[in-house]
């Protein structure tokens, strides 16, 4: 299988991570921060280690601010319904996906937020001039995507920054596609919370993300019950990490998200999206000379991460994504995305689009296998060849 679905989720894992992953595992798999006994102490702190490791990887101040969760989507809900109050309105995009987008409807249908979202221009990007438009007295977050999980532009965060700074607001970063493959700085940005996951550009397992918090930013708890820690009380506890953590920690994918970050730090991130990015010139200029294939936002990849969005023009990207599957054994994702709103601008709502998103592990025979499917794709939709 040519595997070009990366934005969903990367595969393969590197085989360091996924042995290193089970090894420790096999050796510290107990409750971590639950016993006093010293494998139970082990765990902890193997756990404070992968706290530490990646409060440097996002540049961010304290690791007791790094908060362990299940994904991306869980770490956006954990911070807009913990950082909003009643009667603050909320700035985003409409580059959004579907975890910055749901959260926010909920809000405004409770009667507790009221929201705007900011339009992107025709590169597929934000103005961050418009988020500050968009500020009001009572704005009280801005979150935006790092990258379009549709589109593949990475947004100006550090400008967007400023806008905030200057208003007083805080931003919330959704870094589900950039976290692994472009370097994310906090401090030096001004961020006050970053979201990610383990299982995209991290390379590490599903089933683990994280929320990553400035020490100025208080997040109220969501959710209540056991944190190994003042078990006496009936309150849960004031006191991060533990206030946004509850129950037993997902040792397995903590591992794996600590090893998948030695492997990244080893390998380079700023050269394996490079290369991702010389892979994706490729697949863009052989899909350009493509009669009856229409590529959107790709004319210029700067500021960008390793994915596109193309179709056949006349045919159903599911039918398309379907023969790729079965006729040229190619797995890409096709549809909506989670992100509606952005496929509604672009004029491909409701059917989508065809996405390929590219790993560290794809060649370029791969590309070029691709190009040549979606070729016979074409002259199957009765273009002529154009290659």
């Amino acid at each position: 299988m040519i595997y070009l679905d990366n934005a969903a989720t990367t595969f393969p894992k590197p085989e360091s991570v996924l042995s290193s992953m089970v090894e420790v595992y096999r050796d510290i798999g107990v409750s971590p921060g639950r016993g006093s006994y010293d494998l139970a102490t082990e765990a902890e702190e193997y756990v404070a280690r992968a706290r530490n490791r990646l409060a440097r990887f996002f540049e961010a101040p304290d690791p007791d601010r790094v908060i362990f969760t299940s994904n991306a989507t869980d770490a956006l809900n954990l911070a807009i319904q913990g950082m909003v109050k009643a009667g603050d309105h909320v700035v985003s995009t409409r580059l959004e996906h579907n975890s910055v987008l749901r959260p926010l409807y909920h809000l405004k249908l409770k009667g507790i937020i009221d929201y705007d979202l900011v339009p992107f221009g025709r590169d597929g990007f934000v103005d961050p001039d418009d988020i500050g438009r968009a500020i009001k007295p009572n704005t009280g977050l801005v979150v935006v995507s790092h990258a379009s999980n549709v589109l593949g532009t990475v947004q100006p965060i550090a400008e967007i920054a400023r806008q905030c700074s200057k208003a007083g607001v805080r931003l919330l970063v959704d870094a589900a596609q950039t976290a692994g493959v472009i370097p994310i700085r906090m401090e030096s940005w001004g961020v006050a919370a970053v979201a990610f996951t383990g299982h995209k550009s991290m390379l590490g397992p599903s089933g683990i993300g994280g929320l990553v918090l400035n020490r100025e930013v208080n997040v109220e708890p969501i959710r209540f019950g056991g944190t190994g820690v003042d078990s006496w009380s009936p309150l849960h506890t004031e006191t991060f990490p533990h206030r946004l953590e509850c129950g037993t920690l997902n040792l397995l994918g903590i591992i794996g998200l600590f090893e998948a970050i030695e492997y990244l730090e080893r390998s380079d991130i700023c050269e394996i999206h490079k290369r991702e990015m010389g892979l994706l010139t490729r697949l863009r200029d052989g899909l350009s000379n493509i009669d009856g294939i229409t590529l959107y936002r790709a004319e210029d990849l700067v500021r960008h991460v390793g994915l596109l969005i193309a179709n056949v023009r006349g045919f159903h990207p599911e039918k398309a994504g379907a023969i790729l599957d079965g006729d040229f054994d190619i797995a890409v994702r096709v549809g909506l995305h989670c992100a509606p709103l952005v496929h509604e601008d672009i004029g491909t709502f409701p059917e989508g689009a065809i996405r390929f998103s590219l790993g560290p592990f794809n060649t370029g025979k791969d590309i070029d296998v691709a190009v040549e499917a979606m070729g016979a794709i074409a002259r199957a939709a009765g273009y002529a060849d154009g290659q």
